[in-house]
């Protein structure tokens, strides 16, 4: 019998001293995997990369499909996100790149928000990853 309530934690290859909080960045659960909020992050420096909201956009989602990869997932199964940019006015230019992360699959639930975020980013994305299991199924 498998136990359905192990927790496995997912970091990506970085400097551990750049984590601010008390975080992981994704934990599985479930057959879920958690993804903590992601910014704009060169996680080889572990330096945030300020830049456009495209720009910075398409950092997170990397930085994301990283750390599903890692977990044994694919960009496809991501189920619900949660979006914060610091400026409204910037949805359809960060709109137009996260759509292209989605493009051969059902795009994910997902909530968008104008938030204050640290480090004068303009993005920090968190999602939550329905991860196949040992044969493939979701």
């Amino acid at each position: 019998m498998t136990n359905v309530n192990k927790i496995k934690i997912i970091h990506p290859q970085r400097d551990p001293s750049f984590v601010t909080g008390a975080y992981s960045d994704g934990i599985i659960s479930g057959g879920f995997l958690f993804i903590s909020g992601q910014a704009s992050v060169d996680f080889s420096k572990s330096v945030f990369v300020l830049g456009t909201i495209e720009e910075e956009t398409v950092r997170t989602l990397d930085n994301i499909k990283t750390i599903i990869e890692a977990a044994g997932g694919k960009m496809e199964d991501t189920v619900k996100s949660t979006v914060h940019i610091s400026n409204i006015d910037d949805f359809d230019k960060f709109n137009a790149v996260y759509a292209t992360y989605f493009e051969d699959c059902i795009p994910p639930a997902r909530t968008t928000v104008q938030s204050v975020l640290g480090e004068n980013i303009k993005v920090e994305i968190d999602v939550i990853v329905k991860l196949p299991d040992a044969n493939g199924n979701k």
